[in-house]
């Protein structure tokens, strides 16, 4: 892949150019600089084991998968420099459910689960067996759509099985250096009272309890504070205990070995939990994670940090309904971790696509390449991908264009599709799925004067002035003389309608928008009666 000297050109399309880069050339984008760290700092390893993580509260939305895809573009980096690597995912499935979201059915019998672990939480969903396994599904069956297949840690499963038994005690005999550390960050320092597991009751599987003492090993002896109850249980052999966050991340990077693993900037703040946890780490015989910060993701239109328990949530099913997988991956992979953005569903789809069809001309050339953003840009198409780079372009349509297309045709893609010229074999499952998603953003979120129905000869004719009329009937002599394709023509054929029938150019103009879709404004005229055909036009303008 590598060679000493290469010579960029703006003749030869990046796809070529990737055959002449250097280690260091490649090193441009950041999941790159990132792997070359994870290296560096880690040592030559046989095997990288890269993390990410959520708790499944509730729906997993896309300001969670940045987490994700963030891990996905530094594992696919670390691999294309010969590294073999471990991508794991764990589900921190044994935390407490502690609010109901509002996207969730049955809301009175949820609220009857609080402080119960979100594993033991019926799914009033009926998707799964329990809350979090409906949720984890959600994003388990979404993500190899996009190309991301983490191995799946069940914390649930880990620890009901008492798999953390000896880290728990291990927790428990540095309790007073934990507390330290946490204490520097604190306002409240904590006390000795202060323990660094949390104890389900045996008896209400809630959290509401109060640790009484520890022998020692592995017995804990705490009391239920609803039933003010006292009960002694074994690590070993009971499904009751479980770390607190802070003491529980570091655990995790001891036991699985981690070498990197981002955050997101309330974790990275000062004196946040990744503050905390690589000091804690230390205590377990490991050291921190290569990380970095990634910032948080709003919808286009409200502000703020998305929320899994609020139920007001966007998610990778969501975006993919809009955004086919490659457009989905462009959105992260164009943007450094640290930057703020918007998942856009109203017009700026129609910017994003363009952006994300321009990166693909300039790899195979059919766009100028910027010698200074040439292997930035190359590097961002290749990470935009599901699994392998394409050998060809993908069909290059224009959003809006396919739009107009679809619409005009009732959304019927077989159809649009059977009236594109050279359409390849390689190219169309990619613009089927190009299709579906524009259709998606049509009838869901486009704005409504983008939206249209076209007239059909058995459509009533729209209700128009006698100048109207007259317009309508003088554009439509002119479209009997025109040839079906010169686009330029057609347009002066418009006008000369207009003065033909003694009227102002807009009269005309809101004259046919009324009758071939019933606005007044639609597309640009010519441009969109060219894409209806000449023959379809006629059979509407007739009817006047």
């Amino acid at each position: 892949m590598f060679c000493n000297s290469p010579a960029l050109s703006k003749n030869l399309p990046l796809c070529i150019i990737s055959t002449m880069i250097t280690k260091e050339m490649l090193s441009t984008h950041w999941a790159d600089i990132t792997a070359d760290k994870i290296i560096r700092e880690k040592g030559e390893k046989d095997l990288y084991t890269c993390a990410s993580g959520i708790t499944p509260s509730g729906t997993v939305h896309i300001g969670n998968f940045r987490e994700i895809i963030s891990v996905d573009l530094v594992v696919r980096a670390l691999r294309q420099r010969g590294c073999n690597v471990r991508f794991i995912y764990s589900w921190d499935d044994y935390d407490v459910f502690r609010k109901v979201p509002k996207n969730m059915p049955e809301q009175e019998l949820l609220a009857t689960y609080l402080r119960k672990p979100i594993t033991l939480v019926p799914d009033t969903t009926k998707r799964a067996d329990n809350y979090a396994r409906g949720n984890e599904l959600d994003v388990e069956e979404k993500l190899p759509l996009v190309g991301i297949y983490p191995e799946y840690l069940y914390q649930a499963q880990r620890y009901r099985s008492s798999l953390y038994a000896e880290q728990m005690k291990q927790a428990l005999q540095c309790k007073a250096q934990i507390i330290e550390i946490l204490n520097k960050y604190r306002t409240e320092p904590l006390d000795d009272s202060w323990w660094p597991i949390a104890v389900f009751s045996r008896f209400t599987d809630k959290d509401n309890t109060t640790i009484l003492s520890w022998d020692g090993e592995y017995s804990i002896t705490y009391r239920d504070n609803d039933l003010d109850k006292e009960d002694t249980i074994d690590m070993r052999t009971t499904p009751f205990t479980k770390l607190h966050w802070r003491v529980d991340w570091p655990m995790r990077w001891v036991y699985e070995g981690v070498d990197f693993e981002p955050a997101g900037k309330d974790h990275h703040s000062q004196g946040g939990s990744f503050d905390t946890s690589k000091q804690v780490v230390e205590l377990f015989g490991g050291h921190a994670p290569v990380s970095f910060q990634y910032d948080f993701i709003s919808i286009k239109g409200r502000g703020g940090k998305i929320s899994s328990s609020s139920g007001e949530v966007v998610s990778l099913g969501d975006v993919l309904d809009v955004y086919t997988p490659e457009v989905a991956r462009y959105l992260f992979a164009s943007t450094r971790p640290n930057t703020e953005f918007s998942i856009s569903f109203d017009l700026d789809v129609l910017k994003i696509y363009e952006d994300y069809d321009n990166c693909e001309r300039r790899y195979f050339g059919l766009m100028p390449v910027n010698e200074k953003k040439a292997l930035q840009e190359k590097r961002v198409y290749e990470l935009s991908q599901v699994d392998k780079v394409p050998t060809v372009e993908s069909y290059q349509i224009p959003f809006r264009h396919l739009c107009n297309l679809l619409q005009i045709n009732g959304g019927d893609i077989d159809k649009v599709i059977a009236g594109l010229d050279g359409v390849k074999p390689e190219q169309m499952d990619r613009l089927r799925t190009r299709c579906r998603c524009a259709w998606n953003w049509i009838t869901q979120f486009s704005p409504e004067d983008f939206r249209f129905s076209l007239a059909t000869e058995d459509s009533e004719p729209a209700d128009l002035s006698e100048d109207e009329k007259k317009a309508v009937k003088a554009l439509a002599a002119q479209v009997e003389q025109w040839d079906g394709q010169d686009e330029k023509n057609l347009a002066e054929r418009v006008y000369a309608s207009a003065a033909e029938a003694g009227v102002e150019n807009a009269v005309l103009f809101t004259a046919v928008y009324k009758a071939l879709i019933g606005r007044e404004k639609g597309p640009k005229l010519a441009q969109f009666m060219k894409t209806i055909g000449r023959g379809r036009t006629l059979s509407i303008l007739r009817k006047y």
